[in-house]
């Protein structure tokens, strides 16, 4: 048994990972910003703690008594937040930071930390036919504005922490991770979740049209929830020291995304795009040659698997939060 700390845990990823230590035996503090009430899940048996982690004293008071820790913690959401919160994204520097300098100072044996594709050059990225990203396209730096730039100055922290102090680090570049307990509405929901919300709404209201974010030409790669925990662990106890990419090599176009969203529901949608929206590159996917080298695995839900239990839990989540009346389930654009 260890004693974990998982920063960030009241969110989608971290609560799913919470929730996998928590069943392997192991001793976990889970920490958020959200008040207990906003938490995504809260799993049995963990020790829970509301924290602003930008604070040095309270990542501190978070990591003392404890041994390792996952740093998931982050201000973010999809495109549509992070185009247009570009300060707030940059502020998460501020989290990496005072956890790294707290883990020195305690004695932390191990670092988790939860990078993103948005490191990722945006000239590599501009062919819906993308080839996949390898890790050294992160350089020379193009990053996306504002959150990956904060992710790919974080990388570098967790590498000279490692360098100067000797900690133990690892670095995940996350591509878009789905499924259920997720954000599927507000404007921090990924499109997988957006699509299924969309379709779910029609469905229920019997209508036709979708809005569409773009040209639904650009493409990504969608990695479910259960492959990134696996992920997650593999290389938290792996010799892997430099950043590695963690996401599914099946690359789609949002329209493709659409249409087996419809497949789903059995509910075929008139498409409207809005050109001006939060559309991001035009094309990204996972490059998966060195985690195949290092760990001989990749994520391997087909997208398809994972939206048809996604798609089932917003459902049940959006019927449950109108009084289980589908006619007053509410949906927008």
């Amino acid at each position: 048994m260890k004693k974990i700390v998982v920063a960030g845990a009241g969110g989608f990823i971290g609560g799913h990972l919470t929730k996998a230590l928590k069943a392997m035996g192991h001793q976990v503090r889970a920490v958020d910003i959200k008040p207990l009430t906003k938490w995504y899940q809260i799993i049995p048996g963990v020790e829970n703690f509301v924290l602003d982690l930008k604070m040095k004293e309270n990542c501190i008071q978070a990591l003392n008594g404890y041994e390792e820790v996952f740093n998931l913690a982050a201000d973010m959401g999809g495109m549509g937040f992070i185009e247009t919160h570009k300060a707030d994204c940059m502020l998460s520097v501020l989290i990496n930071t005072h956890l790294l300098m707290a883990a020195r100072g305690l004695g932390i044996q191990r670092y988790f930390y939860a990078s993103s594709a948005c490191v990722y050059n945006g000239d590599k990225q501009t062919d819906p036919n993308n080839p996949g990203l390898k890790e050294s396209d992160a350089y020379p730096a193009l990053a996306e504005d504002g959150y990956g730039w904060e992710k790919l100055f974080s990388e570098r922290m967790c590498r000279h922490f490692k360098e100067d102090y000797g900690l133990v680090t690892r670095v995940a570049r996350f591509h878009n991770v789905y499924g259920p307990f997720g954000t599927y509405d507000g404007g921090r929901e990924k499109a997988p979740a957006a699509i299924c919300r969309k379709v779910i709404g029609n469905e229920l209201h019997n209508q036709k049209e979708i809005t569409i974010w773009g040209d639904g030409n650009q493409t990504r790669s969608f990695m479910y929830i259960d492959d990134c925990v696996k992920g997650i662990l593999a290389i938290m106890y792996s010799n892997i020291e430099e950043p590695i990419n963690l996401g599914s090599s099946e690359m789609v176009s949002i329209n493709q995304l659409v249409d087996y969203v419809e497949e789903i529901a059995g509910h075929k949608l008139i498409r409207e795009y809005d050109l001006g929206a939060p559309k991001g590159v035009r094309g990204r996917n996972s490059e998966n040659t060195l985690i195949k080298q290092y760990l001989g695995w990749e994520p391997s839900i087909t997208l398809k698997d994972g939206l048809l239990k996604t798609y089932d839990w917003i459902k049940e989540e959006m019927i449950k939060n109108t009084g289980k009346d589908p006619k007053k389930v509410v949906f927008n654009d």
